[in-house]
């Protein structure tokens, strides 16, 4: 199943909070990038993000979901409703981040 649309939009609202965030469409579902690191995304309209050392503190008793089949494990966040926890939790997030990968032309 696809996400939808409608569900990245609200997603997006939620972490307005935050400069630079943006996301690119791969096969019906988004990626979502915080100043240019890939933080997570949105899967059958799920909102799932890296797991890092913060993101675990932060969501201790969080669900790992895999995005897809054969990729690894996510954190499935739950509390998207939270506007401040969800800024929090990128922030915390980012410096775990390794830095993407620059495209070949």
């Amino acid at each position: 199943m696809a996400s939808s649309k409608n569900y990245l939009d609200y997603i997006l609202e939620q972490l307005s909070e935050l400069d630079s965030i943006s996301y690119r469409a791969m096969m019906g579902e988004f990626i979502i990038y915080y100043r240019e690191k890939i933080i997570g995304g949105i899967y059958d309209d799920r909102f799932l993000i890296k797991p890092t050392k913060s993101s675990m503190a932060m969501m201790p008793d969080a669900e790992k979901e895999l995005p897809y089949p054969g990729a690894k494990e996510m954190l499935l966040v739950d509390d998207v409703e939270n506007k401040a926890f969800l800024r929090d939790l990128i922030e915390l997030m980012y410096d775990e981040l390794p830095a993407s990968k620059r495209r070949k032309k």
